[in-house]
């Protein structure tokens, strides 16, 4: 009985995704894990879906420059920086994260936040079913749109009206750049008073920025 229960539950783990996911083609993700446990926590909640249309188009660059050069060449997992960390780590440095967007994105549609073998199974069996299910568009479309970048601020326009007072479409390259510089740390650093070091942050993702190719803009799809 109990094996059959745990099969059960392994098979429900394996295939509820996957509606979930073709669904998410079509329509926005109503709320994501992080979102409820940050709202348990007593924290707001801003946010407001947006097309990627309607997004400036400096701001998905930006993304890509800081968090996933190659966005568009991958299929979910990008090799080469999994090879470098993996080195750096066996050289003596900590062992750093390699994490894709489109990692990133299961993450946040469908687990928990912290670290354990069975998550990082999770995540790497949903970032298999999101690029195979969705196009590159979509993906970046959806985590522009969910991801955290501060205190109860979820997506693109939430973020550009909370730290610059505008919406989305009318973020410049410099306010992109800095949103991009704060999503490894969004509850800690402000884009609109950026630290000296994050103004430096800034100033390599700008430097990356013409080298990237952005999905629907002359790049991937």
């Amino acid at each position: 009985m109990l094996l059959r229960r745990l099969g059960l539950a392994v098979l429900v783990l394996l295939f509820l995704p996957v509606p979930v996911i073709v669904l998410y083609r079509f329509v926005p993700p109503p709320l994501t894990p992080l979102m409820l446990i940050r709202a348990a926590e007593g924290e707001p909640m801003h946010r407001e879906w947006v097309p990627y249309a309607r997004i400036a188009p400096a701001l998905p660059r930006a993304v890509i420059a800081s968090e996933d050069t190659r966005f568009c060449w991958h299929h979910g997992f990008d090799w080469i920086e999994i090879d470098k960390a993996v080195d750096a780590y066996r050289a003596g440095d900590r062992l750093r994260g390699a994490s894709t967007i489109s990692q990133q994105l299961a993450r946040n549609l469908f687990l928990w936040p912290g670290g354990g073998y069975p998550r990082k199974a999770a995540e790497a069996y949903i970032t298999v079913l999101l690029e195979s299910l969705l196009s590159k568009e979509r993906i970046l479309e959806l985590y522009l749109n969910v991801v955290e970048w501060g205190n109860g601020v979820y997506g693109a326009e939430a973020a550009a009206r909370a730290h610059f007072d505008r919406p989305a479409r009318a973020l410049t390259l410099r306010q992109a750049a800095l949103l991009a510089a704060v999503l490894p740390a969004p509850q800690e650093w402000r884009p609109e008073h950026p630290t000296r070091f994050l103004e430096e942050r800034a100033d390599t993702i700008v430097a990356r920025m013409p080298e990237v190719a952005v999905p629907g803009r002359g790049g991937c799809r």
